[in-house]
């Protein structure tokens, strides 16, 4: 009673001239003297919505959401499998949702891996260069790269110096493109006309296939061989436009062969930023977990088929266990930071990992240690196969629109 008539300063959504008798956002019937809708817990307010107003309930929303945040974080760390007991027996006000959790401690993650490769990538490259010192002055012939000593450098670099000034003056001449290269589009009958090119001549020719003779082939060889005359004629002519392209090699200007066209485009960006793509693919790693989950707890849910718990609490036991390897990795990034090498994230991966997935299988599933160890063995074998079978899956399509 001393709660619903307390005296509230009449500025604030709270005051009792503000209620009204229908909750405005389930419809429920109120009385003047409820602060709060019995059947939703909306504030009784009909005052119009100010900056203060706005700003107070936000700091509100973040409150109430620590007290929550702080009960997942310490059972999520420190009892493997009991959080997801309690969970799924029906303590759920204590605790933030899973499905919100993972995602957002994953996402976390990444956003601080970014900042961290942003501001230090020297630390965090994935990609070393070779400094000048390192790599000394390198040529390639062919498909063959080499190194040069230091002895060596003086007394080849007159001769790179001529052969540079003799490509140069060959290229501005009026000849240059039949110098260079002859290309050739042909109805390619057989296979294996590429081979039968004597590798000692001095001008390769490029053979591109039809459109006819790519119709003949086989679905994979045909991708490949298109994916492979539009590679060369990209490399050859350097034409980004695929409508003129197209045209030029006589193919269809399908969305599908204008896209594949366009990948070439893509592998200049993976070649000149190799970082770059690595780290977007590893930005999609908190959704290809999210979307994998759900089939690996095809497998707890027919191993497990005979404690009676239902497919959703599988999944939840599942992301639980992702969101504690994240948050551990949240954890592990400072200390390794200002050490300058992964040996947090070693242990995490390598000592604590196995072990707390062993101890939420006992503490969740409350089977016997043989039995849960014999178990433990099988789904790391069958999470390692099939997420690998996956993350060819989802990457590759992933790169596909990259």
């Amino acid at each position: 009673m001393g709660q619903k008539n307390k005296i509230v300063a009449s500025s604030k959504r709270l005051a009792q001239k503000y209620r009204g008798t229908e909750c405005l956002n389930c419809g429920h019937p109120l009385d003047l003297s409820d602060r709060y809708c019995p059947y939703c817990s909306q504030l009784n307010s009909t005052k119009q919505l100010s900056a203060f107003d706005f700003f107070g309930e936000f700091i509100n929303s973040i409150v109430s959401y620590d007290s929550r945040l702080r009960h997942t974080v310490k059972d999520l760390l420190f009892k493997p499998g009991t959080i997801t007991r309690n969970y799924v027996r029906g303590q759920r006000m204590r605790y933030a949702n899973p499905f919100r959790f993972f995602l957002s401690v994953s996402i976390i993650y990444f956003i601080l891996q970014g900042l961290i490769n942003t501001f230090l990538p020297e630390e965090n490259n994935f990609f070393k260069t070779e400094t000048k010192d390192e790599a000394g002055v390198s040529y390639s012939y062919g498909d063959d790269r080499y190194l040069l000593d230091e002895g060596e450098n003086e007394e080849m670099t007159g001769a790179f110096g001529d052969s540079i000034a003799l490509a140069q003056a060959t290229t501005d001449s009026p000849e240059k493109e039949t110098a260079i290269i002859s290309d050739t589009v042909v109805d390619k009958q057989n296979e294996n006309v590429r081979d039968t090119i004597p590798e000692d001549t001095e001008e390769e020719e490029i053979v591109y296939f039809s459109e006819d003779s790519l119709q003949r082939m086989s679905f994979l060889k045909r991708n490949a061989k298109r994916f492979e005359t539009y590679r060369d004629f990209y490399k050859s002519h350097e034409i980004k436009d695929s409508h003129i392209a197209l045209d030029s090699l006589q193919h269809e200007d399908t969305f599908y062969n204008r896209w594949l066209y366009k990948k070439n485009e893509s592998i200049e960006r993976v070649e000149e930023n190799p970082t770059g793509f690595v780290n977007y693919l590893m930005n999609k790693t908190p959704f290809f977990v999210f979307f994998f989950t759900p089939f690996f707890a095809i497998a707890f849910w027919l191993l497990y088929s005979r404690k009676k718990f239902t497919y959703i609490e599988h999944i939840i036991f599942l992301f639980h266990i992702f969101s504690f390897v994240f948050l551990g990795m949240l954890i592990s990034t400072l200390p390794d930071l200002l050490i300058g090498n992964d040996i947090f994230a070693s242990i995490l991966f390598i000592i604590i990992g196995p072990f707390y997935f062993y101890k939420a299988l006992r503490n969740f599933y409350k089977q016997s240690r043989i039995v849960t160890i014999l178990k433990f063995v099988f789904l790391n074998i069958v999470f390692w196969v099939s997420a690998t079978i996956a993350a060819l899956i989802f990457f590759s399509a992933s790169a596909a629109f990259y």
